[in-house]
């Protein structure tokens, strides 16, 4: 057994030349399986509860000195969400307003396609996890920017099967 524990405080913290913080995040998806165990082209996202409310947003946390933006967001998945998979070229960058501080901040964001989700994570008693439909994800997530990186990942998907 392995234990793991969420990296907490602000000491490895990077942060944007204007001072505001950098966040990375994860979309993590799987193909639905129907009922005899075949995989489907259902695309189905995982979305996991705020710390501090209701809301419920994709795995997303800040990006550290010691480690790239993709580990950044494998281990932001890995904490929150309890899967780990492959992470896929970034979807894109966005600025947005911290609503607890009122200053911009920098959000990186990236697909996780989902090899493993774990019983145990470091944030299971903190968040819940739930798998849903892209639209019901667009529909429940509390940040624009992530809802833009949604469709930029539905997007990316479409154009890969179409091909």
């Amino acid at each position: 057994m392995v234990c793991l524990v969420s990296r907490s405080g602000r000491q490895l913290q990077r942060y944007n030349n204007m001072g505001g913080r950098q966040v990375v995040g994860c979309i993590p998806y799987r193909y639905k399986e129907d009922i005899d165990g075949n995989m489907s082209r259902e695309l189905e996202v995982l979305v996991v509860s705020s710390q501090k409310g209701q809301g419920l947003m994709f795995p997303k946390g800040g990006w550290e000195l010691d480690e790239s933006v993709e580990e950044a967001a494998c281990r932001e998945s890995l904490e929150e969400a309890g899967v780990t998979g492959i992470v896929e070229c970034e979807l894109g960058q966005w600025s947005f307003i911290s609503k607890r501080y009122g200053i911009c901040y920098e959000g990186h964001m990236f697909p996780l396609y989902v090899k493993e989700q774990l019983d145990m994570w470091p944030e299971k008693n903190l968040r819940r996890r739930i798998w849903m439909t892209v639209a019901q994800a667009r529909e429940v997530c509390q940040h624009w920017w992530m809802k833009e990186a949604l469709d930029i990942l539905v997007q990316r998907i479409v154009s890969a099967q179409q091909q």
